[in-house]
């Protein structure tokens, strides 16, 4: 039974990839697709558009800010599946290769 994990591309700029890189991220967007792995990607806004919501016990805290203050960021991600940990693990390398960034990789619960 397929698998679904969260690719996510951590960087330390906004909007920060090149045409070349675009183009690679591109073809193995497609490759996903073609090979059934694909699930959806999608680019984050910088962290400075972010707000951060607490709403437990209906506290109603909203504060314009990332949770996050280091200056590494999530830029983006990819939602795969896949039929392991290891096939996952392998599309996070070449995802990492096609971005040029560091990526983080989990499995989605349930």
């Amino acid at each position: 039974m397929p698998k679904r994990f969260i690719i996510l591309v951590i960087d330390h700029i906004t909007s920060s990839a090149t045409s070349s890189e675009m183009k690679t991220i591109d073809a193995f967007n497609d490759r996903l697709r073609q090979e059934g792995h694909w699930i959806f990607a999608g680019g984050l806004a910088a962290p400075t558009e972010s707000t951060l919501i607490d709403n437990r016990d209906l506290a109603g805290v909203v504060s314009n800010r990332s949770l996050f203050s280091g200056h590494e960021h999530y830029s983006g991600f990819w939602l795969i599946e896949c039929e392991s940990g290891e096939q996952a693990q392998q599309l996070a390398l070449e995802g990492s290769r096609a971005c040029h960034r560091k990526v983080e990789l989990r499995a989605l619960l349930g």
